[in-house]
């Protein structure tokens, strides 16, 4: 199931086709996946080229990051906490059950209209209106600290340093107040961020600081890889 949708999101998001990004990206997340998934699910990641900050995951382990999130991040750590944390979303099953209170829903319609903000027409509307919000990009309070607290543990596991995840949340409060409009979607699909942003700071207190200090933050692969992002053209954004 989770192949099907990923395949019909796919169809209409603009995902990224440049190899050495989508492996430098598979890379990482396999890093990751491969230490906190033991079910055996093959997983896949995927750039989407759209300037909105945005990640989300589908059922059976397809992660999508927009490229507007790494322009923002400052080092590798970052961007694997939002890996570890989609991948967690994946682990604690929180898509599967998005799908059950949401069945019938067009979910790649959906998605594009939340994640490209692409959607006017009254057929879009309409679907949106029947999907609720973007079936697997938005989840509860509760399902985000659970997936938080997984981060944590899952770049741990891959030997990253875990302070990138509320590094991440703190650019991102930041720029909300210079640029609302840029980062509106990010905040509408993860809510609390100041108070989770606390939250895994203190769960990262409980790590033994020596050991934290033995842990990746950047490389020099992932400031090539950004700079690739970086430099891709713009997406055409698809009318429906």
């Amino acid at each position: 199931m989770g192949q099907q949708y990923s395949a019909e999101i796919n169809s209409q998001l603009p995902i990224v086709q440049d190899a050495e990004i989508n492996r430098y990206v598979n890379v990482l997340g396999d890093s990751i996946a491969n230490l906190a998934d033991n079910r055996g699910l093959d997983y896949r990641f995927y750039i989407v080229n759209a300037p909105e900050v945005n990640a989300f995951a589908v059922p059976g382990g397809f992660i999508y990051v927009n490229r507007g999130l790494i322009d923002r991040t400052t080092n590798m750590s970052q961007l694997a906490g939002v890996l570890g944390h989609e991948i967690g979303h994946v682990v604690r099953r929180h898509s599967v059950k998005q799908m059950q209170k949401a069945q019938g829903a067009n979910v790649g319609i959906t998605l594009g209209c939340i994640l490209l903000q692409a959607c006017t027409s009254e057929a879009a509307n309409a679907a949106i209106q029947v999907g609720g919000a973007a079936l697997f990009a938005k989840f509860s309070r509760d399902d985000e600290r659970e997936a938080d607290e997984e981060a944590v543990k899952n770049v741990v596991r891959a030997g990253i340093e875990p302070h990138g995840i509320p590094q991440m949340f703190q650019i991102l409060l930041d720029e909300r107040k210079s640029q609302p409009d840029a980062v509106a979607g990010w905040f509408s699909t993860h809510p609390g961020e100041e108070e989770r942003m606390n939250e895994t700071t203190a769960m990262i207190a409980q790590y033994d600081a020596a050991i934290l200090k033995t842990l990746t933050v950047n490389s020099t692969n992932f400031t090539a890889f950004q700079a690739r992002v970086r430099a891709l053209p713009a997406a055409t954004q698809r009318r429906r």
